[in-house]
């Protein structure tokens, strides 16, 4: 089981990498475990809460999950 602090550098790592490419979440995601050989079945493990929400919005405005209903803040 993955600690916090492992969790944390990995979706910092990540939204760096999505940053860097200018891509999606998702594609840096499979881009960093394609160059470093990191199974994906174990980064899903590594994504954190706010990772999975930010992934989780951009599906939805590409249309690729329902979009879910929220409260007006």
């Amino acid at each position: 089981m993955p600690t916090k602090e492992e969790i944390k550098k990995f979706s910092s790592l990540i939204e760096d990498i999505a940053k860097k490419l200018d891509c999606e979440y998702l594609d840096a995601i499979t881009h960093h475990c394609k160059e470093t050989g990191l199974e994906i079945e174990i980064a899903a493990i590594l994504i954190s809460p706010t990772l999975k929400s930010k992934i989780r919005e951009q599906a939805e405005a590409q249309n690729l999950i329902k979009k879910t209903s929220k409260l007006p803040i």
